[in-house]
């Protein structure tokens, strides 16, 4: 590293500046501020001590059962296995709605049913008062054997 002065040196021209960044207070700066940051570290990780209050709760055992709506490629239904006419369907509903906790409802449509009629049961679980509804799907079935 080269130390230069600002006076004359008999015959050269005008001296300039020093011109390269002196690092040396940068690094001690930086060594000061990690020692710093080292010391204190430990004593950002200290906790209070209280004595918390003790109390007990189980989870809910109770999980909400789940009704199973099946619909084949004729457009029949089938209400957990077993057949039922299309009139029968909101009063179902209507009862699986009324239970308490509320059941989930599984759709399970053929690949070939219609989107409309999946909309319609839809609307009737929506106006029953059904609230959870899901749809069950093969996730076995590579997207290209469709």
């Amino acid at each position: 590293m080269a130390f230069g002065s600002f006076q004359d040196q008999g015959g050269a021209p005008t001296p300039q500046p020093m011109a390269e960044i002196n690092t040396t207070p940068l690094v001690d700066v930086m060594l000061v501020l990690l020692i710093i940051f080292i010391v204190t570290a430990p004593l950002l990780t200290h906790g209070i001590k209280i004595d918390l209050p003790k109390a007990t709760s189980s989870a809910n055992p109770e999980q909400p059962e789940t009704v199973t709506l099946s619909v084949d490629a004729e457009g029949r239904m089938f209400w957990n296995d077993a057949a039922m006419a299309e009139a029968d369907l909101p009063a179902a509903m209507a009862r699986a709605a009324a239970r308490t906790p509320q059941p989930e409802l599984h759709l399970r449509a053929d690949m070939n049913t219609k989107y409309q009629r999946l909309a319609e049961i839809m609307a009737i679980a929506r106006n029953a008062g059904l609230t959870k509804l899901g749809f069950v799907t093969d996730p076995n079935v590579p997207a290209d054997a469709r």
